[in-house]
């Protein structure tokens, strides 16, 4: 609402250890907005490991398919740019082409790694997403808290706006392989106990259609 009111698009970004599906899961989001009617530009944020842009494109491509390009487009730049410069020009690109909404893919990245996690605080601090997602997977159980908690404290601590106040970077998350958890659903009501953030989307299966709301 925020967004909509001072007339400029809505920026989500998407973050996470490797391997957790956050390019899949973004597309999914993508289908969710443009089936409610809403102009998507998707940012190749992930400079870093190859074929993450080849990646993002093929499902841009597909997706434009299925509605039309006005209503989707990739923005990207290729490899070894700076994440935080790159989401800028893309923001400002969508504000000029009014687009509804941003969505900003970057590096799977350990909670550990320094100058990764330096660069996602970065980009962060630099564009001001309105909603910061963290992308992780159901199946590890616990051991997601754990992976949600350092990330989210790290993000804290190599901000340079987080102050003594900050509690959390994280907005919300968004929990992959929701279908095939069994008995590990506990973790996932711990994740949004321990942190007090939502859980906000769950993936359920590999279609663009398998993404839904948790109650």
């Amino acid at each position: 609402m925020d967004a909509k009111s001072k007339d400029r698009p809505y920026v989500i970004t998407f973050c996470g250890v490797n391997g957790v599906g956050k390019s899949t899961n973004l597309a999914k989001v993508c289908f969710w907005l443009l089936d409610n009617g809403y102009r998507v530009l998707v940012v190749g944020g992930d400079t870093f490991r190859a074929g993450a842009v080849e990646q993002l494109r093929t499902h841009v491509v597909r997706l434009a398919n299925m509605y039309s390009e006005d209503q989707v487009q990739l923005y990207e730049r290729g490899y070894g740019k700076d994440p935080a410069g790159l989401a800028f020009e893309a923001i400002k690109y969508a504000n000029e082409r009014r687009y509804d909404v941003v969505l900003v893919d970057t590096a799977g990245r350990m909670q550990d790694n320094e100058p990764l996690m330096r660069a996602l605080s970065k980009l962060v601090a630099l564009n001001k997403p309105d909603l910061t997602l963290f992308v992780g997977e159901a199946l590890v159980g616990n051991e997601a808290v754990d992976q949600l908690v350092k990330f989210n404290q790290s993000l804290i601590d190599h901000s340079s706006t987080a102050n003594a106040e900050t509690k959390s970077v994280i907005d919300g998350i968004l929990l992959t392989k929701f279908d095939c958890i069994d008995d590990k659903v506990g973790a996932a009501i711990s994740m949004t106990y321990i942190t007090g953030q939502p859980i906000i989307f769950v993936g359920t299966g590999q279609q663009y259609p398998d993404l839904k709301s948790l109650n």
